[in-house]
């Protein structure tokens, strides 16, 4: 009798062998082919275009000419020797560096003040996602009403003032690229404020209440355990709003167009106007020059910041 209960009975058998099968056909009926339209949609749309980006920056391609050309490094020689590349690169890099001072300062002081899960912080937190969402060229051009010199800033102040305000905040050579950075900044502080809020989340309460009950104040601990502690958030902001930023594109063009003199043109303006003057070759250099110089940037940048994690 017990033999016959240890023994599996031919129903058994089958019923193991059934879901056997139905386990493999399950493992070979995967969905893998519904990968395929993405995939050819980023063969098409990025890979074949990066190929030929590195392809074409080595031709005299433009629209003034039907046949295309093998330049060699012409043009990349006739770019730096200008010195106009160099400059837009350097701009470029100004305000990566600002916009990630900005989005990432407004972004820890937001995720500070409204930490405490309440009613009226989650409909703030709301509130400063909203930019988050909207159209970057909308937000650049809604800046650009606001900040001229007979736009509504200008109009508030000279009502609180009680004398007529006519400043340029958008027509300066030497500020404006802050301004347009705070305004970069603005559009994507609440996607940090909720990356910091989520590391905020992730600290023990335990070890807080320790250093509370050792003495240590409100910015003592946000010093040395709390900021400590959100490395992996910083990493994450930082590297996405430096790199980010130095894509940009929309809101500097909806705001100044890359004025007042070329002090705001970063590298994606100067390459969308040489682009429309039928200039394809150089713009596509352009391009080329900035995607190694994002690339350069980009592995250094996130190691210092995994290094720091790791220490921290």
């Amino acid at each position: 009798m017990t033999a016959t209960l240890d023994r599996p009975t031919d129903t058994t058998r089958a019923l193991v062998t059934r879901k056997f099968v139905t386990d493999r056909r399950a493992k070979k009926d995967h969905p893998l082919w519904f990968l395929v339209p993405a995939l050819v949609v980023l063969v098409v749309f990025f890979f074949i275009p990066t190929l030929f980006n590195f392809v074409y920056a080595f031709t005299d391609w433009s629209s003034f000419k039907s046949e295309i050309g093998f330049v060699g490094a012409g043009n990349f020689v006739e770019l730096f020797s200008s010195g106009t590349l160099l400059g837009r690169l350097w701009i470029t890099i100004v305000y990566a560096v600002l916009v990630a001072v900005f989005q990432n300062l407004f972004g820890l002081i937001l995720a500070l003040l409204l930490e405490r899960d309440t009613r009226v912080n989650r409909a703030v937190r709301v509130a400063f996602f909203i930019p988050v969402i909207m159209s970057a060229l909308a937000v650049g051009y809604v800046f650009q009403a606001l900040l001229k010199p007979d736009g509504a800033l200008n109009g508030i102040l000279g009502f609180v003032f009680g004398r007529d305000i006519d400043i340029a905040w958008l027509g300066s050579t030497t500020w404006t690229i802050v301004v347009v950075a705070l305004i970069h900044s603005w559009k994507w502080m609440g996607l940090s404020m909720l990356i910091y809020l989520a590391g905020l989340k992730t600290i023990n309460e335990d070890v807080i209440e320790a250093a509370r009950l050792d003495g240590a104040g409100w910015w003592t601990t946000l010093r040395t355990i709390r900021f400590p502690l959100l490395a992996p958030a910083v990493t994450f902001n930082v590297a996405t709003s430096l790199l980010g930023s130095m894509n940009g594109f929309d809101i500097v063009q909806a705001t100044t167009a890359g004025g007042p003199g070329g002090t705001t043109e970063l590298v994606n303006i100067f390459i969308f106007r040489t682009f429309g003057q039928g200039l394809f070759a150089q713009a596509t250099t352009m391009s080329l020059v900035l995607f190694l110089m994002v690339m350069i940037l980009a592995f250094p940048v996130i190691r210092f910041l995994r290094k720091r994690e790791d220490v921290l």
